[in-house]
C-alpha cells in the first residue's frame, strides 16, 4: 500500500532516570531530507539517529526533534573555595583602600565566574543510545502508520479520479470512428469549393484526404492513455518508493490527452479534454506527496 510522505510521530523511552522523547515531522520532498535537531550532550549519537530514520524512511522532508532529560542525576556543582577566598581578600582589599561600607555577601560572591561550576557526568553511549532507539522506534512506527492511513486515502481518491478519466475516455473512444469519417467529408467538400473550377483527379483527390484525415486519427492515444491509467492501477499496489514513478505515468497520461485535444475539432471532445486535463492535474498534486 502507498504511503504519504506527511505524518507525524511521538516516541518515548525511560531507564535509570534518563528519558528521551522523540517527535518526528516528515513533508513531501523529492528526495529524502533528514534535519535532527538533539541537545549538545547527546550529539555523538547524530549520525545513528541518521542512520535508522534513513532506513525507514524513503523519502521526505523529515525533521526530528529529540529531549533529554537525566533529572539531574548526570550534573553536580563544584565549588572552588580557593577561588572565592582569593575574590574575599580582593573585595577587603577594595573596601579598606577606598572606605566602603558594604558588607561581603553570598549573593555578591556568587556572581563572579567559576567559584561555582556545572560538571556534566558522560554517560555511556551504548548505554544511551539503548533508550533513545526505543524512542526514535515509537516514534518512527507511529509516523509510518499515519502516513499509511493517509496514502490509503489518496490511493482511493486517485483511482476515483482515474475511473472519471476512462470513463470520458470510452465515451470519446464510442464517437471517435465517426469523427474521424466527419472531418474527411468537411475537408472534402472544402477542397472541392476552393477548386471548382479547376479539374482534379477525383481517385487521387479522395485518396489525399483519406490519408489526411486519418492523421486526425485518436485510436493510438485512447489506447496508450488507457494503459496508462491501468498501469498507474498497478503501481498503486506496489510495496516501497512509487512516488516518481506515479509522477511520470501522470505525465505520459497528460501528453497523450494534449495529443488528443490537437488533433481533435471536435467541440464536445475539446470539452472532454479540458475535464481530463482538471482530474490529471489533481492526481499529479496528489502525486507529489507519496513515497
Amino acid at each position: 500500500m502507498i504511503k504519504s510522505m506527511t505524518g507525524f510521530g511521538r516516541g518515548e523511552a525511560s531507564q535509570d532516570n534518563i528519558t528521551f522523547s522523540v517527535d518526528i515531522k516528515t513533508v513531501n520532498h523529492r528526495y529524502s531530507d533528514i534535519s535532527v535537531r538533539m541537545p549538545r550532550m547527546v550529539s555523538p549519537l547524530e549520525e545513528k539517529v541518521r542512520e535508522y530514520i534513513g532506513s525507514k524512511l524513503n523519502r521526505g522532508k523529515i525533521d526530528v526533534y529529540i529531549n533529554y532529560d537525566s533529572f539531574g542525576q548526570d550534573t553536580t556543582v563544584k565549588l572552588d573555595t580557593n577561588l572565592a577566598s582569593a575574590y574575599v581578600d580582593s573585595l577587603k582589599i577594595l573596601k579598606q583602600q577606598f572606605d566602603i561600607r558594604d558588607d561581603i555577601s553570598l549573593s555578591l560572591l556568587t556572581r563572579f565566574p567559576d567559584i561555582l561550576k556545572l560538571d556534566t557526568e558522560e554517560k555511556d553511549l551504548d548505554f544511551l543510545w539503548s533508550i533513545l532507539s526505543s524512542a526514535i522506534e515509537q516514534a518512527v512506527g507511529s509516523l509510518v502508520e499515519m502516513r499509511s492511513r493517509e496514502g490509503e486515502r489518496l490511493c482511493k481518491d486517485m483511482i476515483e479520479k482515474l475511473d472519471i478519466i476512462k470513463s470520458t475516455v470510452d465515451e470519446i473512444k464510442a464517437k471517435s470512428a465517426d469523427l474521424v469519417d466527419v472531418y474527411k467529408n468537411k475537408l472534402y467538400d472544402k477542397i472541392k469549393e476552393m477548386t471548382k473550377d479547376v479539374q482534379l483527379d477525383e481517385n487521387r483527390l479522395l485518396t489525399e484526404v483519406a490519408i489526411y484525415a486519418d492523421k486526425s486519427s485518436i485510436d493510438e492515444e485512447i489506447v496508450r492513455l488507457k494503459s496508462h491509467i491501468e498501469e498507474f492501477k498497478k503501481t498503486l499496489n506496489v510495496s516501497g518508493t512509487i512516488g516518481k514513478k506515479l509522477d511520470f505515468i501522470v505525465q505520459e497520461m497528460n501528453r497523450e490527452v494534449n495529443t488528443i485535444g490537437s488533433k481533435s475539432s471536435d467541440l464536445g471532445v475539446v470539452n472532454s479534454v479540458i475535464a481530463m486535463k482538471t482530474e490529471i492535474e489533481k492526481i499529479r498534486e496528489q502525486v507529489q506527496n507519496i513515497e
